[in-house]
């Protein structure tokens, strides 16, 4: 990784990276000797290296190399630089004279100089692209998620209740009734356009709901937990339902989407077909 040392980043604007070799091996103090020594008065004293860099206008120089098993050293280093453009190709010229170090032969070249603002620049274009895109999709959604909302607002809407019991509005007048534990299952089901629908209220069942399994063909639909076990256990000593539907195992059905309610709705089974199960 390269590090920018003494220099903020904020303040880079090019990266100068070369590579060396040296005809023997060496360490990373004698490369930035080299780097330091060879270089020193070669520019005149407003680019000396040292100068510069106490005065935060280059960076820490880092260092990558590798001991060949030949014996030699290969690498290369990073120069940070917020001088201007022709200083810093000065600057990076100026290492390729570089002819020993430690006490080697060597040979440097100048990879490239990265202008670090360009990527800055890309970022941020690509970044005003994203956030534009999602701004225009968050201000106008598409019309079906428009048309959807407001169906869903419809059907919500549509509540009410039988006899003091949260249903949907076909339920007094509707041959075949879906019986489920609470306001929120009810509010559920009336989202995925279902609306002959009541809830229970919980494990104590109403004579309401007594009274209707006996006069209307009952589905009871319950939540695919041990609570929906005991519900069903639970009316099924008290009422007359015909078809017990559950949620798929440990989902609730107020939380199940459209495609969930119907499949289980689908799956019920006939209330003495589920008591042969349990027996």
């Amino acid at each position: 990784m390269i590090t920018m040392g003494k220099l903020a980043q904020s303040t880079i604007k090019y990266l100068i990276e070369a590579e060396f070799s040296c005809e023997g091996i060496v360490e990373k103090p004698d490369v930035i000797g080299a780097i330091f020594g060879q270089t020193e008065g070669l520019l005149g004293q407003d680019l000396d290296l040292r100068e510069l860099q106490r005065s935060g206008r280059i960076g820490r120089i880092d260092v990558e190399l590798t001991n060949t098993e030949d014996g030699k050293t290969v690498g290369k280093f990073y120069v940070p630089s917020s001088l201007d453009s022709s200083e810093t190709a000065l600057i990076a010229a100026a290492f390729e004279t570089i002819e020993r170090i430690g006490p080697c032969s060597s040979k440097v070249r100048i990879v490239s100089v990265k202008d670090v603002r360009e990527d800055k620049r890309k970022y941020v274009l690509k970044r005003a692209k994203d956030i534009l895109q999602r701004l225009v999709q968050e201000e106008i959604p598409p019309t079906s998620a428009l048309t959807e909302k407001v169906k869903e607002g419809v059907r919500t809407a549509q509540i009410s209740e039988y006899k003091g019991l949260p249903c949907g509005p076909d339920v007094p007048n509707c041959e075949e009734l879906i019986l489920v534990e609470g306001r929120a299952d009810v509010l559920n089901l009336l989202r995925s356009g279902i609306r002959n629908v009541i809830a229970i209220g919980g494990t104590t069942i109403p004579k309401e709901i007594i009274e209707l399994s006996r006069e209307r063909i009952t589905t009871l639909f319950v939540d695919g937990d041990r609570a929906g076990d005991l519900i069903i256990k639970e009316v099924l000593q008290l009422s007359d339902v015909d078809y017990i539907a559950k949620a798929p195992e440990g989902k609730e059905v107020e939380e199940l989407s459209r495609k969930e309610i119907f499949k289980a709705l689908r799956d019920r089974i006939p209330v003495e077909e589920y008591k042969r199960s349990k027996s």
